[in-house]
């Protein structure tokens, strides 16, 4: 499996300042599917091989949304994903 890359990119309203969407970036590489988890909050990029390459959040999701996607990552993946995420965008 490809070494972790973090990375976050963030999507911010210009009005309000608002964020309303985010990308949690693992790893690089090219994306070969993405699969909705969330429906109209939550994708995830994978690789041909499956791994994970990042998530991308739209809206608020629950973060066991998050720990189900890091589920079966390194305790470093699990804890990016979990402390990267905007508050704005995750909710219990």
């Amino acid at each position: 499996m490809t070494k972790p890359a973090f990375g976050v990119e963030t999507s911010v309203d210009d009005r309000t300042g608002r964020v309303v969407a985010v990308y949690l970036r693992v790893r690089e590489g090219k994306v070969a599917k993405t699969t909705e988890i969330e429906e109209g909050l939550a994708n995830a990029d994978y690789d041909a091989d499956g791994a994970l390459l990042g998530i991308e959040l739209l809206g608020p999701c629950p973060v066991d949304v998050l720990d189900r996607i890091g589920e079966g990552e390194a305790p470093a993946v699990q804890r990016f994903l979990r402390g990267a995420a905007p508050h704005e965008l995750v909710c219990n």
